[in-house]
């Protein structure tokens, strides 16, 4: 297997990655190519699923001919992806039938609450481990049937399929042979009992799909089938599947029961491992498949932010307050506080732990002595409060104290963002060199697939540290701070909390 490479598809919220790596885990070479945000409603969010795919083939070929390594020489191509966004298309002719709902999106909260108001939430979070909320993917996919023509007798005739993006990739990439997910992805849309590791029945009722439409789960590091489009990598074996989150907890080898991981980007997703077993939380959390091996399983304990790297990209874009998000942690240093002011980026609602779609964003404490700095600070911060808010919790559902935090994304770049996330938590931030976390862990998953590496003990020895963020913050200054967070998140919830 010398000079072989492992071409990883990295499909995220803003763009399409194309990295190759060799058979050591080192990336070699990555290209990237964002696709159209549609926001045709408020709190709406859509992409174009034959945008996505055309970006994936053009991706594959720009990091080949940039990087100079050819198709001949990669041993297998794996996928790891925005989780919860979801689509259906046509069976016959491969054709979406409504660009796929993001997981940002909230236009299926109505159907939530009816749900909810039928008392099913918590017969759902018991076999799904999620609390109903329009963010996953079973909701999604109800507002399509009911809401496009003709759909509701399409799928109940068997004419439609659903998927999230790693089945629309595979189903292309096989030219419509194989309808596949992997058991993360699964575990993300609602309607997989975590337990009994199979398709509920029970939930889909509930939502109204039907079980044709749904795809046929495998282990991460099963063979999804192969690339099949002609001149590009024909036969090219499809392994290693892995949402995004989980592929960066396996890339940041939180093998262990109680390790940790936070990965930044347009949202955020805070991780932790809680062993071989599930654990239903009570409180604002989830429970997901940390992964399903052939081998081995994980199960997490997840809380997932809509807005983070996202909320910066705000300040650019809508705003106009900073040129670039790189900005943002220079200028939020050049003041030495938040001078009171905080900002809630509740723009979709809250995720985790407040589960509040109605939520509005604000930015509260605003004095005539307020500056640009502090509301770019406060928006820094408030990443890091989302995320606190959240570790808070796995603390007390799973009883782990914790040690450390592993992070990666982009905004980690951010050393104002890192080292305030160490001082609000109080435990050291770690940091590895490598950023594209999600796309590591996937190729691990191939390189243990295929026989590269023998076990964890191989995968734990390649983890590489750039920086540790240790804690400077004395106690009462955090919870002075994290008491005017709390109150500024109840100023912008739509319902009262105690």
């Amino acid at each position: 297997m010398n000079n072989r490479y492992i071409l990883t598809i990295d499909q995220s919220t803003s763009a399409t990655k194309a990295i190759i790596f060799d058979n050591k885990g080192r990336l070699i070479h990555r290209y990237n190519i964002s696709h159209k945000q549609y926001y045709p409603k408020p709190g709406w969010v859509e992409h174009d699923p034959e945008e996505i795919f055309d970006n994936t083939l053009k991706a594959i070929k720009g990091v080949t001919k940039e990087s100079g390594v050819s198709l001949s020489e990669v041993i297998a191509i794996s996928i790891t992806n925005q989780r919860e966004t979801a689509l259906v298309w046509d069976r016959k002719t491969g054709k979406p039938i409504y660009n796929a709902i993001v997981w940002q999106c909230k236009r299926s909260a109505n159907i939530c609450e009816r749900l909810e108001k039928e008392g099913l939430g918590l017969m759902i979070k018991e076999k799904s481990g999620l609390n109903l909320s329009p963010y996953f993917s079973a909701s999604k996919i109800r507002w399509i049937l009911e809401n496009v023509e003709s759909a509701k007798e399409k799928a109940r005739r068997g004419e439609l399929l659903f998927g999230t993006i790693d089945s629309w990739l595979i189903w292309k990439f096989t030219e419509g042979k194989n309808h596949f997910t992997d058991y993360t992805n699964a575990s993300r849309t609602q309607l997989l009992n975590i337990k009994d590791l199979k398709w509920d029945r029970e939930l889909l009722e509930i939502f109204e799909i039907p079980e044709s439409m749904l795809p046929e789960l495998k282990p991460s590091d099963e063979i999804f089938g192969c690339l099949e489009i002609e001149g590009i990598g024909n036969k090219l074996p499809i392994t290693g599947v892995i949402g995004d989150s989980h592929g960066a907890l396996f890339g940041q080898t939180c093998f262990e029961k109680g390790t940790a991981k936070a990965t930044y980007g347009t949202g955020s997703s805070v991780m932790m491992n809680i062993g071989k077993e599930a654990l239903i939380p009570s409180s604002g959390i989830v429970s997901s498949l940390g992964w399903v091996l052939k081998k081995d399983i994980s199960y997490v304990l997840e809380g997932n932010i809509n807005y983070t790297g996202a909320t910066i990209k705000w300040l650019v874009e809508n705003l106009e307050l900073i040129s670039d998000p790189r900005e943002s942690g220079i200028i939020a240093s050049s003041v030495e506080d938040n001078g009171g002011v905080y900002l809630v980026p509740a723009f979709v609602g809250l995720g985790a732990p407040y589960w509040d779609s109605e939520a509005r964003a604000i930015i509260t404490g605003i004095s005539s002595s307020t500056k640009k700095a502090h509301i770019v600070r406060a928006a820094e911060k408030s990443i890091a409060y989302q995320i606190k808010d959240i570790i808070e919790l796995m603390i007390e559902e799973s009883k782990i104290p914790l040690k450390e935090l592993r992070v990666d994304g982009g905004p980690t770049r951010d050393n104002f963002l890192m080292q305030f996330q160490s001082d609000i938590l109080n435990v050291p931030v770690i940091k590895v060199k490598i950023e594209e976390l999600s796309a590591l862990g996937s190729v691990f998953i191939v390189g243990l697939a295929l026989g590269l590496w023998d076990g964890f003990r191989e995968l734990i020895a390649l983890r590489d540290i750039d920086t540790i963020f240790s804690p400077k913050m004395s106690k009462e200054e955090i919870d002075r701070l994290y008491r005017g967070w709390k109150q500024a998140v109840k100023r912008s919830l739509s319902k009262i909390i105690t």
